[in-house]
């Protein structure tokens, strides 16, 4: 409510002064919060139940996507959300009822909802009272359905999500940047691949090829093996794929004197940054490769990193012999167990996917690779190295055949590992 009234400030003069009623207008927004959240509940139930009773398919609309679009504006990675939150609600009363109430706001149900079950619903509601969302994004993070608020979080990576809204020529120069990066690499990128080769360009890679393409701070504890990369000042946990790719080709300095163990950066004996590959090797693998990767068919030559054919981890050492050019797509996909590469460069390398099958063959089981991916994954949260759990996997699949499942090459593996 604003009032307005008259006041004589000085002779001959009127003012009109502005009297805010602001507790009232605090009450209004407090009031319809508390409406929207109630509306939200709403439709996320009536969402719901629109999708079990095929209303779309009644109106003619192919999908219920397309329904939802043409009927509330809402895209469909908001749609699947207010889907998920909904069904996950219909266990949880209690945070339903104080999102109909507007205790809690929609995007703070949406990520408790990630985690809590009706055991443990009053704990997570508990811990919730005062925060704000970025706050309940952060004790969610790295937690499974059915944690406590009190159990570890695990402090492995997670996906993140960037939105941008930019004018027409800025969207027609990032599509004739992806385009060009396209025909640098000679295949398709997706949206992951072309943000980090863009950084990697705006970072500035090497001009010399004698240095290392990792000029990133990376801080790797030296007892779980954990990576974290500093992102404007924010520490940021990485994948091990990751960890690994930066040991393979990066400088070090050591000791940097944190709880969270080892930094790249300068070290401080020497007073200079130390490279895992020395600078005369480096452009002699270069030379000898071509500065194009390795994969047969791959084309890419920017941004090309050198790969150890036996990881760091395992101690590999620069021996000429078994270092090879990895493109940035590739090499991590070798750290992450989709792509093998065994043999050496005088002998011949040999490439594979991850169900073992001859890289680049035509019979590929969809199946299997991605049971050996999860498997791979699996021992490397256990703890066992990058080669040995290649090697362990590759065994077992000789006795348990190409479709076996997780559990099977898991159990399996670590029968190898351990005898």
């Amino acid at each position: 409510m604003i009032k307005y009234i008259e006041i004589n400030k000085r002779p001959n003069a009127l003012w009109r002064m502005v009297i805010v009623n602001w507790q009232e207008i605090h009450r209004r927004v407090v009031s319809v919060a508390g409406a929207k959240a109630a509306l939200d509940e709403e439709l996320g139930r009536l969402m719901l139940e629109a999708l079990r009773a095929d209303v779309h398919s009644h109106l003619g609309y192919a999908t219920f996507i397309e329904y939802v679009e043409r009927m509330f504006g809402l895209g469909p990675r908001e749609t699947e959300e207010r889907l998920r939150v909904a069904r996950a609600l219909e266990g949880l009363p209690a945070m339903g009822a104080a999102l109909r109430q507007g205790a809690l706001c929609w995007s703070a149900v949406r990520e408790l909802s990630r985690v809590a079950v009706a055991e443990t619903e009053p704990a997570w509601l508990a811990v919730a009272s005062g925060k704000t969302v970025r706050e309940i994004e952060a004790l969610v993070s790295g937690r499974e359905l059915g944690d406590l608020p009190e159990d570890p979080a695990s402090p492995g990576p997670r996906r993140h999500v960037l939105r941008f809204e930019v004018t027409a020529d800025t969207y027609a120069l990032w599509r004739e940047a992806v385009a060009r990066l396209r025909r640098e690499v000679g295949g398709e990128l997706d949206e992951d691949d072309a943000f980090l080769m863009m950084a990697r360009e705006v970072l500035e890679g090497p001009k010399d090829a004698g240095r290392a393409n990792y000029q990133v701070a990376m801080t790797v504890c030296s007892g779980c093996g954990q990576g974290f990369q500093q992102g404007r000042g924010e520490s940021i946990a990485v994948g091990s794929e990751v960890v690994e790719m930066a040991l393979c080709d990066a400088q070090h300095i050591g000791d940097c004197g944190t709880d969270r163990g080892t930094h790249v950066g300068i070290n401080r004996k020497t007073r200079r940054a130390m490279q895992t590959i020395p600078p005369a090797l480096r452009r002699e693998i270069m030379r000898r490769d071509g500065g194009r990767c390795a994969v047969p068919g791959c084309r890419c030559a920017v941004f090309i990193d050198i790969h150890h054919i036996r990881t760091v981890s395992e101690g590999g050492k620069a021996d000429p012999d078994l270092l090879i050019l990895l493109c940035a797509k590739h090499h991590r996909l070798v750290h992450r167990g989709l792509l093998i590469i065994d043999g050496s460069v005088p002998q011949g390398l040999r490439f594979y996917h991850a169900d073992g099958r001859v890289y680049g063959s035509r019979s590929l089981d969809p199946r299997a690779i991605e049971a050996s991916e999860r498997a791979f994954v699996a021992l490397r949260g256990l703890g066992f190295k990058d080669g040995e759990s290649k090697r362990a996997l590759a065994e077992v699949r000789t006795h348990v055949g190409v479709g076996a499942s997780v559990e099977a090459l898991v159990r399996g593996a670590i029968g190898v590992l351990t005898n």
